[in-house]
């Protein structure tokens, strides 16, 4: 049976009857297993007191014995049905409260719940449940390393043959394809892959028509998924030339990320980082191309907290991992941001990522 103490922990801290989880990152880390989040509810109930128990789709439960989750089990039929089983889980764990995570449950599992319990209340508790992730454990940060590991090892090999005259498609599939030949068990997530003034657009997609050009910001925002955990890295590269506007707005994204490590250790709070980072920014000829705050964390989720911004007080402590990607950006023209994986040590901070930073001209 997996152990489920910290979210009985969670749930009385809160002062509620229960917590709920449904798949996604959380579901994967307190069970052990990986389902998918479909059309099917798909829920588990974790009481303050007492045994906890599923709603599983009958499709799922060859796959769920695999867990070995010893509490009570109510499958459902798509002919039938799930509002029996929310009903049976009702009669079985009586709440009247119940946390969920706000980011992820889906309104008609909500629904679900609600109709089966009408005076059901249900708090957000996204921040709290998600926050149990935020310290990694020492498997956590070798499965990020190894995740990154993959994504250096796919970049360098993809760079090596990039040429003026290719489309960022053509570069996009070669990344993909290095990125699984080097180990990767999926992708952390679509990969961003814009030259020219696509490397403007924070979150591009690659162009099938667009050929890359000599004197063009080549951006690359990608990452693994290895052992459950998601590296996410940010390189910019210029192509056969650079102009002496991209020395300079690269020169600037750099010192901003040699800020956010500076400024980095334990007790600051969110806030202190990126207000180190974007004052170099702002600082520069180029403050009307800022776009984005510092970074977030990173993990199961390729976005959770903490969240890099001003105003987040957020405390920063060991073992957290967030990335620090300042860029500046200027539609028509180009972008540039720089991107690592940085981990909180005891005295300070280092970055898991270790591909080079200094300006980089491929396609030679």
């Amino acid at each position: 049976m997996p152990d489920l103490s910290e979210y009985r922990k969670l749930a009385m801290d809160m002062s509620v009857d229960a917590v709920a989880l449904v798949p996604g990152p959380n579901f994967t880390r307190a069970l052990g297993k990986t389902f998918m989040s479909h059309e099917r509810p798909f829920v588990v109930v974790i009481p303050a007191q007492g045994d906890p128990a599923a709603i599983v789709p009958n499709l799922e439960l060859a796959s769920w014995e695999l867990v070995g989750f010893e509490g009570a089990v109510f499958d459902w039929r798509d002919q039938t049905g799930y509002d029996g089983a929310f009903s049976a889980l009702a009669e079985h764990i009586p709440i009247k409260s119940l946390a969920v995570e706000g980011q992820v449950m889906r309104v008609f599992v909500s629904a679900a719940f609600t109709r089966a319990i009408p005076d059901l209340r249900i708090v957000d508790g996204e921040r709290e449940i998600s926050g149990l992730r935020a310290i990694k454990t020492d498997d956590d940060i070798a499965a990020l390393q190894a995740a990154i590991d993959i994504s250096e090892r796919a970049l360098e090999r993809v760079i090596a043959d990039v040429r003026a005259g290719q489309t960022e498609k053509q570069v996009e599939q070669a990344l993909i394809q290095a990125l699984f030949a080097e180990g990767a068990e999926s992708l952390a997530f679509s990969p961003i892959v814009a030259a020219g003034d696509n490397s403007a657009r924070p979150h591009g997609k690659a162009r099938a028509d667009y050929r890359i050009r000599a004197g063009d910001a080549l951006l690359f925002d990608f990452g693994a998924r290895k052992h459950g955990f998601a590296a996410d890295i940010t390189r910019t590269f210029f192509v056969q030339d650079v102009p002496d506007e991209g020395r300079d707005v690269y020169d600037t994204v750099l010192r901003a990320n040699k800020a956010g490590f500076e400024a980095c250790r334990p007790g600051v709070t969110a806030h202190d980082i990126d207000d180190a980072v974007t004052s170099v920014l702002e600082a520069s000829p180029f403050v009307d191309r800022i776009r984005t705050k510092t970074g977030h964390g990173l993990g199961r989720d390729v976005h959770e907290a903490p969240y890099i911004m001003r105003g987040n007080s957020q405390i920063i402590l060991p073992g957290m991992v967030w990335t620090n990607e300042p860029g500046l950006y200027e539609s028509d023209k180009f972008g540039v941001r720089i991107e690592d994986d940085v981990l909180v040590t005891g005295d300070g901070c280092r970055s898991l990522t270790r591909f080079p930073k200094e300006l980089t001209i491929i396609g030679r």
